[in-house]
């Protein structure tokens, strides 16, 4: 039986399909090893968000050929469908596949050792992912339960261009899942054992664009799903949170109030020079309209520092509005320069020491604000999604997280608590503040 290992870079949604991919390979009789030990097959499923994404893209690839040097290589993805077609010859791998060709892995590996003698250079499979025409690439995960929690791509693609993302050229244009299709793999993965789903996208927020379904409809299809317990979301632009969104969506018993809204920057002349779509004005009323809705949610983010021209006002500015909102978690990235991006040719590009001390300063900021709110949890009732067992300070716990996505642990006893949801009270912080301490 030939041997294949599977690795992941970047976001969820490469997640989601290094695992379709995975399950493609067994459908086809290899067994799955540990990415580390000697394979027939090893895909890589790239990506390309910053320089240093394309840099270990390119290190696991050429780390393949010294793991076995006789393996068959798959560079999947996003770095490889930016660059694939310039660097085919010099990047050491057998196999290219490009962004909505991951389905054919299979086919592409069976194709690559029929030709092995007679190949003269690696196999490329790309298509012009930028092309309107470009249908959504339909992929499923099937299998058994490992965990609690289930990632379900539903959407492909982004719009936006902003000034500093390479995304929306690796991705494409926007594109959407079926809801029936949708339904029909929850349902499968509910029945596997699952009782929580992520719903996930490159640009989530556009699910349904061009037909007469949106995300809504889609929450509320899966609500209607039996086994499924909790559903969560990827990240959303703040554009989508309006009064209606509000009212349907708490309108879910099923839903988590955990909205990761993406806000880049809390300076309204920064944003325009992002090229984002509203102002800190607009996203401020859409978190007042979550807190209107749900009870105490959590509102996390990304925020860019050092982007080019934010002066010292600026950036105090983005300090000043994470106080206003009260983020229950901040994601701080410093700007890297993108090749292929506006931003990269814009004036007033910050020096990495100014990046890193903001980076620094916002990161405190993030951090205090996120135990305040994981703090003003105590005491409260809170539904509990339980994983796994763990030792703290010499006693055994069972850990999982509350519908806010908070790190919760109960005395394990004699109990087993695993994949198990349970109503409880919330006590105190470890000491750390890592865990928050509930019980019955």
């Amino acid at each position: 039986m030939k041997k294949a290992a599977l690795h992941n870079l970047g976001c969820k949604v490469n997640a989601y399909e290094t695992e379709a991919m995975e399950e493609l390979l067994k459908k086809d009789g290899f067994e799955i090893v540990g990415f580390d030990e000697k394979a027939d097959v090893y895909v890589i499923n790239t990506c390309s968000v910053t320089n240093i994404a394309d840099r270990k893209s390119r290190q696991m690839i050429h780390r393949c050929k010294k793991l076995n040097p006789e393996a068959c290589v798959v560079a999947a993805g996003c770095y490889v469908q930016n660059f694939g077609k310039d660097i085919a010859d010099e990047l050491g791998a057998d196999i290219i596949l490009g962004n909505n060709k991951k389905n054919d892995l299979v086919e592409k590996v069976h194709e690559y050792y029929q030709n092995l003698d007679s190949s003269d250079g690696p196999l490329l499979d790309c298509v012009d992912i930028n092309d309107g025409n470009v249908s959504y690439e339909n992929m499923r995960i099937e299998k058994d339960s490992e965990h609690t929690r289930a990632f379900v791509k539903v959407q492909d693609g982004c719009n936006q261009f902003c000034t500093y993302c390479i995304i929306p050229f690796a991705r494409g244009r926007i594109r959407s899942r079926d809801i029936d299709d949708v339904v029909e793999e929850v349902t499968g993965l509910a029945k596997a054992g699952y009782k929580e789903v992520v719903i996930t996208g490159i640009h989530l927020s556009s699910y349904g664009s061009g037909t007469d379904y949106d995300l809504a409809d889609l929450l509320e299809a899966i609500q209607k799903i039996d086994g499924v317990e909790r559903i969560r979301m990827g990240s959303l632009e703040p554009q989508i949170v309006t009064e209606e969104f509000g009212k349907r969506v708490s309108a879910l018993s099923k839903m988590c109030p955990h909205f990761h809204l993406s806000l880049q920057s809390g300076c309204d002349t920064v944003l325009e020079r992002m090229n984002r779509k509203y102002n800190s004005e607009e996203y401020y009323k859409g978190v007042e309209i979550l807190r209107k809705y749900f009870d105490n949610p959590a509102i996390t983010t990304d925020i860019i520092v050092g982007f080019p021209g934010e002066t010292e006002e600026e950036y105090e500015t983005t300090l000043d509005f994470v106080k206003k909102v009260k983020f229950a978690e901040l994601h701080v990235f410093a700007y890297s320069k993108r090749a292929g991006t506006r931003a990269a040719k814009m004036p007033g590009q910050i020096t990495n020491a100014v990046k890193k001390e903001r980076s620094s300063k916002l990161i405190a900021l993030g951090n205090e604000k996120t135990l305040e709110y994981k703090h003003s949890h105590i005491g409260r009732t809170l539904d509990i999604l339980f994983e796994e067992k763990t030792t703290i300070n010499n006693e055994e716990y069972f850990i999982g997280f509350s519908k806010e996505y908070i790190k919760c642990a109960i005395k394990a006893g004699d109990k087993d608590y695993a994949n198990t949801i349970l109503k409880v009270k919330a006590t105190e912080f470890t000491p750390d503040n890592e865990y928050l301490l509930v019980e019955i």
